[in-house]
């Protein structure tokens, strides 16, 4: 009888798993487009800002918690994610994303849009942002670095689809019920995608023809303590190393094209959706990248074309709208490209079997950059009179992650 279990073949959605595992892509796509509306609070500021008379400063506060917030929570859900269960966890943070959205919509001061919207919802999206990556990352044991980058993406094109949708939304019905309408919305999609999401059985490998490559990943030898591993460290230096240029670059992309460059302010606000489009891209590529090339190599070519970036600005005048562009769209390239690198670089270092927990550790980093990276450029700015000289300290940085990369993010020796 027991042998009647073990070789019963394993569906999903009704379908082979082999097939059916492919609809946890744009399942978790929707999750995370869902989430990174995160990225689109630029949108709710102005009418913020005119209805309680507050500072562009203070309109930023919630935002910038909601990122603090969501860096926080994400190793304390990665523990929680093999605990609970990927559904529960989505759930829950499902849950607290909308009721973030609901509750910010009738705060009456900047105070309590902060931790309605800043705290409430930035850790929803700390819960719920890591379960998608966990679930296709234990479905496409052969293809991990793709599997999440397809993923992935959804997060980084969220504000090409959700930014016009608020910016529509808020026109017609106005800035509050925009925001409950949006919790309430979300809350209803998250949840029911976070009813379907599962893992495979424990033992459960691919078919046709990627069986041998499963079993292979399987008998790899993985360091026995994260926090005692070498190439932890050289991995956790290095995505803050790309978050933090990569958000540096991000945060100055519309004033750097109107201050230095002397573009039309219109044409620089429209020029961040083509900046977007690269970032998307990237994250799959990267992914690709980083399960075909050792991840050093990978980031290596990440952190030179950032460096590349950085010589082109560093060189622009004013009209060289090209240089401009291809600048900024190799930024927020590198950036969506290392939201992949450390996923998948996570993945295959370290036992996969502990992801959940890991990753949540590993991405502790992008919190550090992301925290640094909006306040360094600005503060360059203000102390320099230009935002040319920002991108000084970041080919600093991105020389730096070279060596960082070369000598650290390899796999630890191994320990007989």
């Amino acid at each position: 009888m027991n042998s009647i279990y073990q070789t019963a073949p394993v569906t999903v959605f009704g379908l082979s798993a082999m097939r059916g595992r492919w609809l946890f892509i744009p399942l978790g796509v929707t999750v995370l487009l869902c989430l990174g509306t995160v990225y689109s609070w630029s949108i709710f500021r102005k009418p913020l800002e005119t209805e309680l008379g507050i500072s562009a400063t203070e309109s930023l506060l919630p935002y910038t918690v909601a990122l603090v917030c969501y860096a926080i929570l994400m190793p304390i859900a990665g523990f929680f994610i093999p605990r609970l269960g990927p559904r529960t966890v989505a759930a829950i943070g499902g849950v607290v994303v909308g009721l973030g959205y609901i509750l910010a919509s009738f705060a009456a001061h900047i105070g309590a849009i902060t931790l309605t919207y800043g705290v409430i919802t930035g850790t929803g999206v700390g819960l719920a942002y890591g379960v998608p990556m966990v679930v296709v990352a234990r479905w496409f044991p052969e293809r991990k670095g793709l599997a999440v980058g397809l993923t992935i993406i959804g997060f980084g094109l969220s504000p090409l689809v959700t930014a016009p949708l608020a910016n529509s939304l808020i026109g017609s019905i106005g800035v509050r019920p925009t925001l409950r309408l949006l919790g309430m919305v979300f809350t209803v999609v998250i949840v029911a995608i976070a009813a379907t999401l599962k893992l495979p059985p424990q033992d459960w490998q691919p078919t046709q023809g990627h069986q041998g490559q499963g079993v292979a990943t399987a008998a790899q030898t993985y360091p026995p303590h994260l926090l005692k591993s070498r190439s932890f460290y050289g991995l956790w230096i290095c995505y803050i190393i790309g978050t933090l240029v990569g958000l540096s670059a991000i945060g100055i992309s519309s004033p750097v094209g109107e201050e230095i460059i002397n573009i039309n302010p219109t044409v620089a606000a429209q020029s961040v959706a083509l900046f977007a489009l690269f970032n998307g891209v990237s994250r799959p590529l990267f992914g690709w990248l980083t399960d075909r090339y050792r991840p050093h190599q990978v980031a290596i070519a990440s952190y030179s074309l950032m460096l590349v970036a950085c010589i082109l600005m560093v060189n622009a005048q004013t009209g060289q709208v090209v240089t401009y562009l291809a600048a900024f769209s190799l930024f927020w390239f590198c950036l969506g490209g290392w939201l992949a690198i450390a996923p998948t670089t996570t993945l295959r270092l370290f036992d996969p079997d502990h992801y959940a927990q890991n990753y949540g550790i590993v991405f502790t980093a992008y919190g550090i950059g992301a925290l640094m990276g909006t306040l360094i450029a600005g503060q360059i700015r203000d102390w320099w009179g230009t935002y040319t000289y920002a991108f000084y300290p970041m080919a600093l940085l991105a020389i730096i992650g070279i060596v960082v990369a070369s000598l650290m993010l390899k796999p630890d020796p191994i320990r007989r």
